[in-house]
């Protein structure tokens, strides 16, 4: 079903929405934000929305979701570094020690210190 079409909205509507669940995100309301963008994936299935999601669901310790919706946005972006570095989170949080770490030892030499640092210390913490 084309939710969009249902609704009779557009991408004005879209960005709106995408507006609001950023401004809960950016007041730490993970659970009210996370409804937002569960929407905004039923209602559009972006790449970007999905990346959030998949954060949205880590920052809550919801990691089967993430892992699940990650994995569904690296389909549709598989060079997005940060969900890169979510998915290698995600994969350590399940328990998932080999992957998690070979996953953050491909991005120590990314160019973004803050990515290369992060990734070093979940090598460091499960290693």
């Amino acid at each position: 079903m084309n939710w969009l079409e249902v609704l009779g909205w557009g991408t004005d509507q879209l960005e709106d929405l995408r507006l609001v669940g950023f401004s809960y995100i950016k007041q730490g309301q993970y659970d009210i934000a996370l409804r937002f963008f569960e929407a905004l994936d039923v209602l559009s299935e972006n790449p970007y929305d999905q990346q959030t999601l998949g954060a949205l669901y880590l920052q809550k310790g919801q990691n089967l979701q993430a892992l699940n919706m990650i994995e569904k946005a690296l389909k549709a972006d598989p060079a997005h570094i940060p969900t890169q570095l979510n998915r290698a989170k995600a994969m350590l949080a399940l328990g998932y020690r080999r992957q998690g770490v070979a996953a953050a030892q491909t991005l120590l030499q990314n160019p973004d210190p803050a990515i290369a640092g992060q990734a070093s210390a979940l090598i460091l913490a499960y290693d």
